[in-house]
C-alpha cells in the first residue's frame, strides 16, 4: 500500500471529522459517564468514531480499527493494518471549555507505527508523521529535539499524582515538582504529547493511559527523537493500558531513575 496515499486519506478524514465536531456545538450534547465520574463520553465522541469506521471499512475493508468508544474491532494483536483512534481526546475539555481537545490517530502495520496524527480541533493545528520521514506541524517539518535537565524543564503532569494515590509513590512526584522549572496540565494526553514534540513541554507523564490516547503521538514523538516508554522504562504495549512518559532524551533517564517509584 502506498503510504503517501494513505497519509493523504487519513488527513482528509481527520479534517472532515473535525468539521463535524465543530458544527455539533449548535446541537444538544448528550453526556454519559463510563467507568467513573470524570470518565465521560458524549454522543459526539460516538458519532465521530462511527464516522471514521464507516469510511475506513468501506475503503479499506481488510484494515482493523481499535477505537476508544468500542465501535471498531476486537483487537487481539497488531497484525496487518490497525488504526488506533481516539475521536475526541480530552472529552472533559470538550464539554466544559469547547477547546483543548484533539483527534488522535495512529496507523500501525504489523505492530510498527507508520503514520501518526494529533489534530487540535479548535486551534486547527495538525501534527503528523510518517515512519522515518520526520514529523510535521501544519506541514512544516519539526526539528529533532535536544536534551535538557530537570531544573530547566517544564513537565506535563496531572496534580492527582502528587497526592497519595494507588499508582506511584507521591513523594517522588513532589520531589520532581520541586526540582523542575514548572509543571502544567492540559487535560488531553494527545495535546500534551504534541507539546513535547513541539517544545512547549520537555516531558509529559501519566500513570494510566489507553492505547488510543498515545498511539498517534508515539509515532510523531519518535520521529523527533523523543523517548517514549512506560514509567518502568519498558516498551509500550498498545493492547492494554500503560503508565507513560514521553520526554527529551537525557531528561527521560533522570525522571524514571531518580523520581519514579511505582507501587
Amino acid at each position: 500500500m502506498n503510504i503517501h496515499k494513505l497519509d493523504k486519506y487519513a488527513k482528509s478524514l481527520i479534517k472532515e471529522a473535525a468539521g463535524k465536531i465543530k458544527s455539533s456545538f449548535s446541537t444538544e450534547l448528550i453526556i454519559e459517564t463510563k467507568s467513573e465520574a470524570n470518565d465521560l463520553v458524549t454522543n459526539i465522541d460516538k458519532e465521530t468514531e462511527q464516522f471514521f469506521i464507516k469510511h475506513i471499512k468501506n475503503d479499506f475493508p481488510d484494515h482493523l480499527i481499535f477505537g476508544e468508544e468500542g465501535f471498531g474491532d476486537q483487537i487481539q494483536n497488531l497484525d496487518g493494518y490497525v488504526w488506533i483512534l481516539d475521536p475526541i481526546d480530552g472529552t472533559s475539555n470538550f464539554i466544559h471549555q469547547k477547546k483543548n481537545f484533539a483527534i488522535s490517530l495512529g496507523i500501525f502495520k504489523d505492530g510498527v507505527g507508520i503514520l501518526g496524527y494529533i489534530y487540535n480541533v479548535m486551534d486547527d493545528d495538525l501534527l503528523s508523521a510518517s515512519l522515518n520521514e520526520g514529523a510535521f506541524f501544519n506541514d512544516v517539518r519539526i526539528p529533532v529535539i535536544g536534551q535538557t535537565v530537570v531544573a530547566q524543564s517544564i513537565i506535563g503532569m496531572n496534580a492527582s499524582w502528587v497526592v497519595p494515590n494507588r499508582y506511584i509513590e507521591h513523594e517522588g512526584m513532589v520531589k520532581l515538582l520541586q526540582s523542575a522549572r514548572g509543571t502544567r496540565s492540559y487535560g488531553s494526553a494527545a495535546i500534551e504529547i504534541s507539546y513535547v514534540v513541539t517544545g512547549k513541554l520537555d516531558a509529559y507523564m501519566s500513570m494510566r493511559l489507553s492505547p488510543w490516547d498515545i498511539a498517534g503521538g508515539m509515532v510523531i514523538a519518535k520521529e523527533v527523537g523523543a523517548v517514549v516508554t512506560t514509567l518502568s522504562n519498558e516498551p509500550i504495549n498498545l493492547l492494554k493500558q500503560n503508565t507513560f512518559i514521553v520526554s527529551k532524551p537525557g531528561l527521560h533517564h533522570d525522571i524514571v531513575t531518580n523520581f519514579v517509584k511505582l507501587k
